[in-house]
């Protein structure tokens, strides 16, 4: 797959609630997941299963309320950015958050090698 249509089928997935499928369909096996800051089990998550397992806790841990995607930007032809906006209620404590993000995803062969979340 060339970047932009990387870009937008990652896009496409987390607007029609495909992200975990994408997760096998756009992501190198060895990719690499890094976060801005720690929030308990480290910064980075290396390797697929490692990125599936993230995506298992926000779907334990969170309810998303609403939200909104702004992108694909691409740059260059191996990146492309995000900016995510999140409203989610946390499972355990029932609190409600409003997050805003920007990811920036790195592709090779094909696939999304590494992806970095600001925030």
């Amino acid at each position: 797959m060339e970047l932009k249509e990387i870009a937008e089928e990652l896009v496409a997935g987390c607007r029609e609630n495909r992200t975990r499928a994408n997760l096998d369909k756009l992501y190198a096996a060895d990719a690499v997941s890094v976060e801005a800051a720690d929030m308990g089990g480290g910064r980075e998550a290396v390797g697929l299963d490692a990125i599936k397992s993230k995506h298992d806790w926000w779907d334990n841990s969170m309810e998303m309320l609403d939200g909104d995607i702004t992108g694909p930007m691409l740059h260059g032809d191996d990146r492309f950015a995000v900016i995510f906006r999140v409203k989610a209620r946390e499972k355990a404590t029932g609190n409600i958050s409003e997050m805003e993000e920007v990811a920036v995803y790195h592709i090779a062969d094909g696939r999304i090698v590494r992806e970095e979340f600001f925030y």
